[in-house]
Protein backbone atom coordinates (compact mmCIF):
# COMPACT_ATOMS: atom_id res chain seq x y z
CA UNK A 1 0.00 0.00 0.00
CA UNK A 2 1.36 3.54 -0.96
CA UNK A 3 -0.15 5.60 2.38
CA UNK A 4 0.57 9.85 2.75
CA UNK A 5 0.49 11.17 5.95
CA UNK A 6 -0.52 15.08 6.21
CA UNK A 7 0.88 16.51 9.53
CA UNK A 8 4.13 15.13 11.30
CA UNK A 9 2.39 14.57 14.63
CA UNK A 10 2.51 11.45 17.15
CA UNK A 11 -0.67 10.19 15.60
CA UNK A 12 0.94 10.43 11.68
CA UNK A 13 4.24 9.07 12.90
CA UNK A 14 2.92 6.42 15.00
CA UNK A 15 0.67 5.16 12.36
CA UNK A 16 3.40 4.57 9.71
CA UNK A 17 5.65 3.26 12.25
CA UNK A 18 2.97 0.65 13.47
CA UNK A 19 2.76 0.09 9.34
CA UNK A 20 5.95 -0.76 8.71
CA UNK A 21 5.89 -2.67 11.47
CA UNK A 22 2.71 -5.13 10.49
CA UNK A 23 4.76 -5.49 6.78
CA UNK A 24 7.64 -3.22 5.58
CA UNK A 25 7.10 -3.69 1.98
CA UNK A 26 4.49 -0.68 2.65
CA UNK A 27 5.37 2.72 0.67
CA UNK A 28 5.03 5.55 3.63
CA UNK A 29 5.59 9.17 3.59
CA UNK A 30 4.93 11.57 6.23
CA UNK A 31 4.65 14.76 5.39
CA UNK A 32 5.25 18.17 7.72
CA UNK A 33 4.77 21.47 6.74
CA UNK A 34 7.29 23.31 9.26
CA UNK A 35 11.11 22.64 9.84
CA UNK A 36 12.24 20.14 11.46
CA UNK A 37 12.02 20.91 15.05
CA UNK A 38 10.33 23.73 14.99
CA UNK A 39 6.99 22.12 16.88
CA UNK A 40 5.46 24.37 19.56
CA UNK A 41 4.50 23.13 23.49
CA UNK A 42 6.16 22.39 26.23
CA UNK A 43 5.18 18.85 27.92
CA UNK A 44 2.48 16.06 27.26
CA UNK A 45 1.85 13.68 29.85
CA UNK A 46 0.39 10.26 29.97
CA UNK A 47 -0.59 7.53 32.39
CA UNK A 48 1.17 3.59 33.11
CA UNK A 49 -1.14 1.87 31.53
CA UNK A 50 -0.57 3.49 27.74
CA UNK A 51 2.80 2.31 28.27
CA UNK A 52 2.06 -1.22 27.90
CA UNK A 53 0.04 -0.75 25.07
CA UNK A 54 2.80 0.86 23.59
CA UNK A 55 5.52 -2.10 24.65
CA UNK A 56 2.84 -4.64 23.09
CA UNK A 57 2.85 -2.27 19.77
CA UNK A 58 6.35 -1.38 19.52
CA UNK A 59 8.59 -2.23 21.88
CA UNK A 60 11.44 -0.16 20.72
CA UNK A 61 9.80 3.23 20.69
CA UNK A 62 8.41 2.42 24.27
CA UNK A 63 11.54 1.75 26.15
CA UNK A 64 13.24 5.17 24.13
CA UNK A 65 9.56 7.45 25.18
CA UNK A 66 10.03 5.58 28.96
CA UNK A 67 13.63 6.46 28.80
CA UNK A 68 13.48 10.09 28.44
CA UNK A 69 10.34 11.05 30.41
CA UNK A 70 9.86 12.42 34.23
CA UNK A 71 7.38 10.34 36.64
CA UNK A 72 5.08 11.40 39.30
CA UNK A 73 2.90 9.52 42.02
CA UNK A 74 1.88 12.09 44.42
CA UNK A 75 -0.53 15.14 43.25
CA UNK A 76 -0.11 18.59 45.26
CA UNK A 77 -2.74 21.47 45.64
CA UNK A 78 -1.79 24.86 46.93
CA UNK A 79 -4.68 26.98 47.95
CA UNK A 80 -4.10 30.66 48.53
CA UNK A 81 -1.61 30.78 50.83
CA UNK A 82 -3.31 28.61 53.23
CA UNK A 83 -2.81 24.98 52.85
CA UNK A 84 -0.72 22.32 50.44
CA UNK A 85 -2.16 19.17 50.39
CA UNK A 86 -0.40 15.91 48.91
CA UNK A 87 -2.49 13.12 48.04
CA UNK A 88 -1.20 9.90 46.14
CA UNK A 89 -4.28 8.52 44.00
CA UNK A 90 -2.06 5.25 43.24
CA UNK A 91 -1.60 6.25 39.63
CA UNK A 92 1.83 6.54 38.00
CA UNK A 93 1.93 9.80 35.51
CA UNK A 94 4.44 10.09 32.98
CA UNK A 95 5.82 13.76 31.23
CA UNK A 96 8.07 14.31 28.29
CA UNK A 97 8.59 17.25 26.34
CA UNK A 98 6.85 17.40 23.01
CA UNK A 99 9.70 18.02 20.78
CA UNK A 100 11.67 14.79 22.68
CA UNK A 101 8.75 12.74 21.65
CA UNK A 102 8.48 13.74 18.38
CA UNK A 103 12.41 12.81 17.56
CA UNK A 104 11.79 9.69 19.10
CA UNK A 105 8.97 8.95 16.47
CA UNK A 106 10.74 10.56 13.51
CA UNK A 107 14.16 8.56 14.66
CA UNK A 108 11.79 5.22 14.85
CA UNK A 109 10.05 5.69 11.32
CA UNK A 110 12.97 6.24 9.84
CA UNK A 111 14.53 3.45 10.80
CA UNK A 112 11.83 1.48 9.47
CA UNK A 113 12.02 2.81 6.19
CA UNK A 114 9.46 5.90 6.70
CA UNK A 115 10.26 8.90 4.20
CA UNK A 116 9.44 12.22 6.54
CA UNK A 117 9.62 15.41 4.56
CA UNK A 118 9.77 18.25 6.67
CA UNK A 119 8.86 22.05 5.28
CA UNK A 120 6.28 20.35 3.01
CA UNK A 121 2.86 21.35 2.90
CA UNK A 122 0.38 19.64 1.48
CA UNK A 123 -3.00 21.59 0.70
CA UNK A 124 -5.48 18.92 -1.21
CA UNK A 125 -5.67 15.31 -2.04
CA UNK A 126 -5.04 16.42 -5.76
CA UNK A 127 -1.49 16.56 -4.54
CA UNK A 128 -1.03 13.23 -3.87
CA UNK A 129 -2.57 11.27 -6.86
CA UNK A 130 -0.74 7.87 -6.65
CA UNK A 131 -1.91 7.71 -2.62
CA UNK A 132 -3.82 4.73 -1.51
CA UNK A 133 -4.30 6.45 1.64
CA UNK A 134 -3.78 9.65 2.79
CA UNK A 135 -3.97 10.41 6.67
CA UNK A 136 -5.07 13.51 7.67
CA UNK A 137 -3.29 13.98 11.01
CA UNK A 138 -2.52 17.59 9.89
CA UNK A 139 -4.29 18.70 13.30
CA UNK A 140 -7.63 20.50 14.72
CA UNK A 141 -7.42 23.16 11.86
CA UNK A 142 -6.52 20.26 9.35
CA UNK A 143 -6.89 22.10 5.66
CA UNK A 144 -7.73 18.52 4.25
CA UNK A 145 -10.50 18.09 6.80
CA UNK A 146 -11.65 21.82 6.15
CA UNK A 147 -11.68 21.03 2.27
CA UNK A 148 -14.61 18.70 3.05
CA UNK A 149 -15.87 20.01 5.71
CA UNK A 150 -20.15 19.55 4.55
CA UNK A 151 -18.71 15.69 4.38
CA UNK A 152 -16.88 15.58 7.48
CA UNK A 153 -19.36 17.78 9.51
CA UNK A 154 -16.64 19.34 12.25
CA UNK A 155 -18.14 20.90 15.38
CA UNK A 156 -16.73 22.39 17.59
CA UNK A 157 -17.67 23.72 21.78
CA UNK A 158 -16.30 26.58 22.51
CA UNK A 159 -15.10 26.58 26.73
CA UNK A 160 -16.41 29.11 28.91
CA UNK A 161 -12.54 29.81 30.43
CA UNK A 162 -9.58 31.40 28.84
CA UNK A 163 -5.92 29.49 29.21
CA UNK A 164 -2.65 29.50 28.29
CA UNK A 165 0.66 27.07 27.75
CA UNK A 166 3.55 28.00 29.12
CA UNK A 167 7.04 26.74 30.22
CA UNK A 168 9.00 27.32 33.28
CA UNK A 169 12.62 26.33 34.85
CA UNK A 170 10.94 25.46 37.64
CA UNK A 171 10.78 21.08 38.20
CA UNK A 172 7.77 20.35 39.58
CA UNK A 173 8.39 16.80 41.47
CA UNK A 174 4.52 16.17 41.91
CA UNK A 175 1.69 17.45 39.59
CA UNK A 176 1.07 20.44 40.92
CA UNK A 177 -2.30 22.62 41.39
CA UNK A 178 -1.88 26.68 42.27
CA UNK A 179 -5.20 28.46 43.18
CA UNK A 180 -4.71 32.12 43.31
CA UNK A 181 -7.27 34.40 44.51
CA UNK A 182 -7.70 38.20 43.52
CA UNK A 183 -10.24 40.78 43.76
CA UNK A 184 -11.53 40.20 39.92
CA UNK A 185 -12.06 36.30 41.14
CA UNK A 186 -9.94 33.08 41.18
CA UNK A 187 -6.97 32.12 38.62
CA UNK A 188 -4.71 28.93 38.42
CA UNK A 189 -2.61 26.80 36.69
CA UNK A 190 -1.29 22.96 36.31
CA UNK A 191 2.41 22.44 36.49
CA UNK A 192 4.21 19.26 35.72
CA UNK A 193 7.90 18.16 34.74
CA UNK A 194 8.61 17.04 31.29
CA UNK A 195 12.28 16.56 31.60
CA UNK A 196 15.89 17.29 33.25
CA UNK A 197 15.68 21.31 32.81
CA UNK A 198 11.80 22.42 32.20
CA UNK A 199 8.05 22.28 33.47
CA UNK A 200 4.73 22.54 31.79
CA UNK A 201 2.41 25.26 33.23
CA UNK A 202 -0.82 25.67 32.24
CA UNK A 203 -2.72 28.85 33.64
CA UNK A 204 -6.52 28.95 33.48
CA UNK A 205 -9.27 31.41 34.26
CA UNK A 206 -12.88 32.80 34.04
CA UNK A 207 -13.42 35.52 31.19
CA UNK A 208 -14.18 38.09 34.30
CA UNK A 209 -10.65 37.22 36.12
CA UNK A 210 -9.02 37.89 32.44
CA UNK A 211 -10.68 40.87 31.73
CA UNK A 212 -10.58 42.47 35.28
CA UNK A 213 -6.52 41.41 35.80
CA UNK A 214 -5.82 43.39 32.23
CA UNK A 215 -4.72 39.96 30.92
CA UNK A 216 -6.71 40.70 27.52
CA UNK A 217 -4.68 43.50 26.68
CA UNK A 218 -1.12 43.36 27.98
CA UNK A 219 1.36 41.81 26.45
CA UNK A 220 3.50 38.63 26.73
CA UNK A 221 6.07 40.29 28.99
CA UNK A 222 3.71 41.94 31.20
CA UNK A 223 1.19 39.07 31.07
CA UNK A 224 3.91 36.23 32.25
CA UNK A 225 4.83 39.07 34.98
CA UNK A 226 2.04 39.29 36.73
CA UNK A 227 2.02 35.37 36.43
CA UNK A 228 5.11 34.88 38.07
CA UNK A 229 3.71 37.51 40.82
CA UNK A 230 0.08 35.19 40.95
CA UNK A 231 2.33 31.96 41.20
CA UNK A 232 5.36 33.16 43.26
CA UNK A 233 4.88 29.99 46.17
CA UNK A 234 5.28 27.59 43.18
CA UNK A 235 7.37 28.65 40.90
CA UNK A 236 10.00 29.83 43.52
CA UNK A 237 12.00 32.63 41.85
CA UNK A 238 11.89 30.42 38.43
CA UNK A 239 10.33 32.36 35.59
CA UNK A 240 7.66 31.58 33.13
CA UNK A 241 8.45 31.12 29.38
CA UNK A 242 5.83 32.05 26.40
CA UNK A 243 5.50 32.59 22.94
CA UNK A 244 4.55 35.96 21.98
CA UNK A 245 2.45 36.16 18.96
CA UNK A 246 4.76 38.80 16.37
CA UNK A 247 2.67 41.82 17.63
CA UNK A 248 3.72 40.94 21.14
CA UNK A 249 0.56 39.85 22.53
CA UNK A 250 0.23 37.19 24.52
CA UNK A 251 -1.86 32.95 23.63
CA UNK A 252 -4.49 33.16 25.76
CA UNK A 253 -7.39 30.58 24.03
CA UNK A 254 -10.82 29.55 24.93
CA UNK A 255 -10.37 25.72 24.59
CA UNK A 256 -12.34 24.63 21.31
CA UNK A 257 -13.83 20.52 21.80
CA UNK A 258 -13.93 19.12 18.39
CA UNK A 259 -16.15 16.30 16.68
CA UNK A 260 -16.59 14.93 13.48
CA UNK A 261 -19.96 13.35 11.94
CA UNK A 262 -17.86 10.85 9.86
CA UNK A 263 -13.80 9.98 9.65
CA UNK A 264 -13.18 9.19 6.28
CA UNK A 265 -14.09 10.28 2.96
CA UNK A 266 -12.86 8.24 -0.19
CA UNK A 267 -9.40 7.69 0.85
CA UNK A 268 -9.26 10.36 3.25
CA UNK A 269 -9.13 9.57 6.73
CA UNK A 270 -9.26 11.99 9.69
CA UNK A 271 -6.92 10.92 12.57
CA UNK A 272 -6.09 12.72 15.90
CA UNK A 273 -6.78 16.51 16.61
CA UNK A 274 -8.16 16.69 12.76
CA UNK A 275 -10.76 14.12 14.17
CA UNK A 276 -11.02 14.64 17.78
CA UNK A 277 -9.78 16.82 20.73
CA UNK A 278 -10.29 16.66 24.36
CA UNK A 279 -10.24 19.19 26.89
CA UNK A 280 -6.69 19.13 28.28
CA UNK A 281 -7.25 18.99 31.94
CA UNK A 282 -7.51 15.00 31.54
CA UNK A 283 -4.08 15.08 29.62
CA UNK A 284 -5.57 12.13 27.29
CA UNK A 285 -4.70 13.98 23.63
CA UNK A 286 -1.55 12.05 22.52
CA UNK A 287 -3.31 9.03 24.07
CA UNK A 288 -5.68 9.18 21.88
CA UNK A 289 -3.97 10.09 18.96
CA UNK A 290 -1.85 7.39 19.64
CA UNK A 291 -4.53 4.89 19.69
CA UNK A 292 -6.25 6.33 16.66
CA UNK A 293 -2.97 5.08 14.78
CA UNK A 294 -3.38 1.76 16.39
CA UNK A 295 -7.02 1.34 15.60
CA UNK A 296 -6.48 2.53 11.86
CA UNK A 297 -3.96 -0.47 11.37
CA UNK A 298 -6.10 -3.22 13.36
CA UNK A 299 -8.99 -2.21 10.95
CA UNK A 300 -6.92 -2.23 7.31
CA UNK A 301 -5.82 -5.69 8.70
CA UNK A 302 -8.75 -6.83 9.62
CA UNK A 303 -10.92 -5.63 6.41
CA UNK A 304 -9.89 -6.57 2.86
CA UNK A 305 -11.68 -3.43 1.41
CA UNK A 306 -10.28 -0.31 2.00
CA UNK A 307 -13.65 1.25 2.28
CA UNK A 308 -14.87 -1.46 5.06
CA UNK A 309 -11.59 -0.92 7.06
CA UNK A 310 -12.21 2.64 7.52
CA UNK A 311 -15.45 2.63 8.08
CA UNK A 312 -14.67 0.04 10.67
CA UNK A 313 -11.76 2.41 12.13
CA UNK A 314 -14.11 5.38 12.30
CA UNK A 315 -16.69 2.61 14.18
CA UNK A 316 -14.58 1.66 16.72
CA UNK A 317 -12.57 4.12 17.42
CA UNK A 318 -15.71 6.60 18.00
CA UNK A 319 -16.90 4.24 20.59
CA UNK A 320 -13.58 3.71 22.46
CA UNK A 321 -13.49 7.19 22.89
CA UNK A 322 -16.87 8.15 24.20
CA UNK A 323 -15.89 7.93 28.14
CA UNK A 324 -13.18 10.44 27.59
CA UNK A 325 -15.06 12.65 25.83
CA UNK A 326 -17.71 12.82 28.93
CA UNK A 327 -14.41 12.47 31.27
CA UNK A 328 -12.88 15.88 29.82
CA UNK A 329 -16.53 17.38 29.42
CA UNK A 330 -16.79 16.95 32.93
CA UNK A 331 -13.20 17.94 33.73
CA UNK A 332 -14.11 21.19 31.91
CA UNK A 333 -17.33 21.90 33.81
CA UNK A 334 -15.60 21.49 36.85
CA UNK A 335 -13.06 24.02 36.36
CA UNK A 336 -15.28 26.52 35.12
CA UNK A 337 -17.62 26.33 37.99
CA UNK A 338 -14.71 27.02 40.42
CA UNK A 339 -16.67 28.74 43.08
CA UNK A 340 -18.76 25.93 43.88
CA UNK A 341 -15.62 23.98 45.34
CA UNK A 342 -13.04 26.89 46.14
CA UNK A 343 -14.32 27.65 49.63
CA UNK A 344 -14.43 24.51 51.17
CA UNK A 345 -11.80 23.09 53.38
CA UNK A 346 -8.52 22.92 51.16
CA UNK A 347 -8.40 18.69 51.64
CA UNK A 348 -12.16 18.62 50.39
CA UNK A 349 -11.67 20.99 47.34
CA UNK A 350 -8.81 18.25 46.28
CA UNK A 351 -10.86 15.58 46.98
CA UNK A 352 -13.21 16.57 44.93
CA UNK A 353 -10.63 18.28 42.43
CA UNK A 354 -9.71 14.44 42.14
CA UNK A 355 -13.59 13.51 41.06
CA UNK A 356 -14.02 15.98 38.85
CA UNK A 357 -15.08 13.10 36.35
CA UNK A 358 -18.12 12.42 38.25
CA UNK A 359 -21.17 12.62 36.44
CA UNK A 360 -23.11 13.22 40.05
CA UNK A 361 -20.97 15.52 41.43
CA UNK A 362 -22.40 18.62 39.07
CA UNK A 363 -26.37 17.37 40.66
CA UNK A 364 -25.36 17.05 44.64
CA UNK A 365 -24.13 20.09 47.16
CA UNK A 366 -20.12 19.26 47.54
CA UNK A 367 -20.27 18.59 51.32
CA UNK A 368 -22.59 16.06 50.89
CA UNK A 369 -20.76 14.27 47.50
CA UNK A 370 -17.85 14.28 49.79
CA UNK A 371 -19.48 13.02 52.81
CA UNK A 372 -20.86 10.31 50.23
CA UNK A 373 -17.28 9.50 49.39
CA UNK A 374 -15.48 8.76 52.35
CA UNK A 375 -18.01 5.88 52.77
CA UNK A 376 -17.97 4.64 49.20
CA UNK A 377 -14.17 4.53 48.99
CA UNK A 378 -11.78 5.66 46.88
CA UNK A 379 -12.15 7.69 43.79
CA UNK A 380 -12.74 5.68 40.49
CA UNK A 381 -9.09 4.92 38.56
CA UNK A 382 -8.50 7.18 35.44
CA UNK A 383 -10.26 5.90 32.25
CA UNK A 384 -8.59 3.87 29.68
CA UNK A 385 -7.29 6.52 27.16
CA UNK A 386 -5.95 4.47 24.18
CA UNK A 387 -8.74 2.55 23.49
CA UNK A 388 -7.52 -0.15 21.30
CA UNK A 389 -4.20 -1.94 20.32
CA UNK A 390 -2.77 -3.42 17.16
CA UNK A 391 -3.73 -7.05 17.36
CA UNK A 392 -1.72 -9.53 15.73
CA UNK A 393 -1.89 -9.95 12.07
CA UNK A 394 -1.00 -12.96 9.76
CA UNK A 395 1.31 -10.88 7.99
CA UNK A 396 3.76 -9.64 10.55
CA UNK A 397 2.72 -10.45 13.98
CA UNK A 398 3.77 -7.72 16.27
CA UNK A 399 3.52 -8.99 19.75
Amino acid sequence: MKVACVGGGPASLYFSILMKRVDPSHDITVYERDPAGSTYGWGVTYWDELLGYLHAADPESARAIRANSVRWESWVAHVRDRATVTVDHGDEGFGIGRHRLLDILVERARALGVRVEFEREIASEEELPDADLIVAGDGVNSVLRERHAGHFGPEFAVGENYYTWLGTTQIFKAFTFAFSETPHGWIWCYGYGFGETHSTCIVECSPATWRGLGLHEAGEADNLALLEKLFSEILDGHPLIGRAHADGSSHWLNFRTLTNRTWHRGNVVLMGDAAHTTHYSVGAGTALALGDAAGLVNALYEEKELAAALARYDRDRKAAIVATQKTAHLSAQWYENLERYIHLPPRQMFELLGRRHSALLPHLPPRLYYAISQVTGAPPRFVSWLGSKVTRSPQAPLM
